[in-house]
């Protein structure tokens, strides 16, 4: 299947692979983001941040809950900045939110920060 296509549909492994071209900036994720920019719609951005502890994953819950009620669907990029108090929470982010893993309303992608100052996703035209 390819990539544009199956992120279009929805396929979560075409979702990843998407994410990891445009994240490794190559002419493949220039492409893909070229195809899909006019289709992002109403989609909002939100960005949290805090220190480790505060609650940020709880909120994301939260929030989640209340926007597939709504009949949303809804995308989380969970970026570590690998904590030098925690060491990084990859996979502790996934377990508080395992329950909205498991729905297919939900799409949860877990990233590894690619240090200070460093923006994964670039959507300049």
């Amino acid at each position: 299947m390819d990539l544009i296509q199956g992120v279009q549909e929805g396929d979560p492994l075409s979702m990843s692979r998407a994410i990891s071209q445009v994240e490794n900036g190559t002419a493949k994720g220039r492409e893909i983001l070229d195809a899909l920019g006019d289709r992002i719609g109403k989609a909002v951005r939100i960005g949290l941040t805090g220190p480790p502890g505060v609650g940020k994953s709880t909120l994301v819950d939260e929030m989640t809950t209340i926007l597939l009620e709504r009949g949303e669907k809804v995308g989380i990029i969970a970026i570590d900045p690998t904590s030098p108090f925690s060491g990084g929470a990859l996979l502790g982010d996934r377990i508080r939110m395992e329950e909205r893993s498991a729905d297919p309303g939900v799409f949860i992608r877990s990233m590894a920060s690619t240090g200070l100052g460093s923006t994964p996703f670039r959507m300049a035209r």
